[in-house]
């Protein structure tokens, strides 16, 4: 997926609102207070108070009680985030990073990392998943971090 620059400026936390939307609505088909609740680990008033304000950016459309669905912009938005979390944990993956940290970090990795960076260490995974000499000697690489 191609990144782009989105014009609104989000915070992390807007970004990650998005992205747990996204993964609700295409796990269930919509997404609820509760359901995005869980998946972040928060309480509903705090994702009602989010739901609210990524609908004023019109990134989201939200109605009490039913739930909220992604605007065009948010959806672009939540699958770039989706994308480059999917990447960095594939990366981080690769280098053997335990999974609850690679997914942790790359929460934390999606936000700060230029798209170019992505674009490179996604390249590199495919490298790595096509090249026999690159397994070769990233297995020795893994094996000398023991």
């Amino acid at each position: 997926m191609p990144q782009t620059t989105h014009c609104k400026r989000l915070t992390m936390k807007e970004e990650d609102y998005l992205e747990a939307i996204l993964n609700v609505s295409r796990e269930k088909g919509y997404a609820k207070t509760r359901d995005v609740a869980d998946e972040l680990e928060l309480s509903p008033p705090s994702v009602v108070e989010m739901f609210a304000k990524l609908d004023r950016k019109k990134l989201v459309v939200y109605r009490k009680y039913e739930g909220v669905t992604l605007t065009d912009t948010g959806r672009t938005i939540a699958e770039q985030i989706k994308y480059r979390h999917d990447v960095l944990v594939g990366f981080l993956r690769l280098i053997a990073v335990p999974e609850d940290i690679a997914t942790k970090d790359a929460c934390f990795m999606e936000h700060e990392l230029n798209a170019e960076t992505i674009q490179k260490i996604k390249q590199f995974v495919e490298y790595v998943d096509v090249s026999k000499s690159a397994q070769i000697e990233l297995k020795r690489f893994i094996e000398s971090c023991k």
